[in-house]
């Protein structure tokens, strides 16, 4: 595997980090680099420990980490997004960069590369440094999302939380019905 093809996987894995660090940023009242660097690490350490894991089970239990993941992605995704909904109007604003929140999200967001990179292992491709460069790559993307979405956060205030709210449950729902075979 080439280092474009390395890159192309490594960006479209990330993109539903990005998604969910544009939704955190959304819900910054005053951006802090931490911010951004905590959504990195989270996002970007599970996008790296996902594809360790997947690649060490190998096919053994390819059919039954795909069968449930999408499932998982769904509940996460859609339980964090009602949560955001329910509480886009609430002047004080819980921490929403703490381990808690953070954890289900990277699960959430790196359960696909879990069941993806089960294919490294067939591809004989080099481990260690296909996975550090995919979540290098998520770690950047995820710091630019939460600055993309702070800008847009600062400028529609709860509203722009209650939208992070619905893309999360979007996202979700996505992601189950591109595995139930209703989308493309």
């Amino acid at each position: 595997m080439g280092l474009l093809e390395l890159f192309l996987i490594a960006v479209g894995l990330s993109m539903d980090a990005f998604a969910v660090s544009v939704c955190k940023g959304l819900s910054v009242r005053t951006l802090k680099a931490k911010h951004a660097v905590i959504c990195g690490l989270y996002f970007g350490g599970f996008q790296l420990l996902m594809p360790l894991i997947g690649f060490a089970l190998g096919v053994r239990f390819q059919s039954l980490i795909t069968s449930i993941d999408h499932w998982i992605a769904f509940v996460l995704l859609g339980l964090i997004g009602a949560n955001m909904v329910r509480e886009h109007d609430d002047e004080s604003v819980s921490d929403s960069f703490r381990f808690m929140t953070m954890l289900p999200l990277a699960v959430a967001t790196s359960i696909d590369a879990l069941a993806v990179d089960v294919t490294f292992a067939f591809l004989q491709v080099d481990i260690v440094p296909a996975v550090s460069f995919i979540g290098a790559t998520t770690f950047v993307l995820s710091c630019i999302g939460v600055k993309i979405g702070h800008v847009f956060g600062t400028k529609y205030k709860s509203r722009a939380e209650l939208f992070g709210g619905i893309v999360l449950i979007l996202m979700g729902l996505k992601i189950l019905l591109e595995h139930l075979g209703f989308l493309g």
